[in-house]
């Protein structure tokens, strides 16, 4: 079979973005930006509104370097049901923060996990969002660059390429040369992987094949949840070459 025996892809745990996001949402100088851009009456209310939430939640770091909000929590939960289960051969982990961090933690719940080989690997990385990571929510960065939003608006959120960032089908780029390593050097190995969950989601929609609409439904209802566990398990039978199929998707062991 040319395909790795199995595929493990885990989110990492929650991130201090993840966090901010939760309490903008809640904040009521939020709740009035959302309002004024909803309405589009008075567009420079919502331009000022849109720079006052831009300045209160700022985390003022690139996104490799965002760190996890908690201890690991999660994550090392996580690592303690895993830890029953076969060591993977091989462990790759994104280079992000949030993502060798997280590793360290399911290692602390699953020890032996670090007898396997780990690489750091950048393919896996998350999505760039260029400029827009500058002001900290996508619905700011258009209020302050209506052209951006008119883009958005007509080419969707699964064509749309940020300012000097990436777009969906970039990633599945990236992750389908990552898929390729794997088939060449790995092939009917057991593979532990830790990534983000635009990754996850490109994975899925490379091996099954899904479409531009299949993948925007399961970014929408359906996303990767932090530590969420998703395995792949391979089938020599299948096909000329095997052929990796989904045995489970986004199980939390927390």
């Amino acid at each position: 079979m040319k395909w790795p025996s199995s595929i493990t892809l885990i989110r990492h745990d929650i991130s201090a973005y993840n966090i901010l996001k939760d309490k903008r949402v809640n904040d009521p100088l939020y709740k009035d930006f959302l309002a004024s851009r909803k309405d589009k009456k008075n567009y420079e209310e919502t331009r000022l509104l849109a720079l006052l939430v831009m300045q209160k939640f700022a985390l003022g770091i690139g996104d490799a370097d965002t760190p996890l909000a908690n201890e690991g929590t999660q994550a090392y939960k996580t690592g303690l049901v895993l830890s029953s289960g076969k060591v993977p051969d091989v462990v790759f982990v994104s280079p992000y923060k949030r993502a060798m961090f997280t590793l360290g933690k399911l290692i602390g719940g699953w020890p032996a996990l670090a007898k396997a080989k780990i690489y750091e690997e950048e393919r896996i990385r998350e999505q760039d969002h260029g400029l827009a990571l500058l002001y900290n929510d996508w619905k700011v960065f258009h209020a302050l660059n209506p052209d951006q939003e008119a883009l958005y608006e007509l080419e969707g959120p699964y064509w749309y390429r940020y300012p000097q960032g990436e777009n969906v089908p970039d990633v599945r780029d990236r992750n389908r040369s990552w898929l390729s390593t794997l088939t060449r050097d790995f092939a009917e190995k057991d593979v532990f992987v830790v990534t983000h969950h635009l990754n996850i989601l490109a994975m899925r929609a490379n091996l099954e094949r899904l479409s531009a609409q299949d993948f925007t439904f399961l970014d929408k209802r359906e996303k990767p949840i932090n530590c969420g566990v998703t395995v792949y398990r391979g089938h020599p039978d299948q096909g000329k070459d095997g052929k990796l199929v989904l045995e489970s998707y986004n199980v939390k062991h927390y």
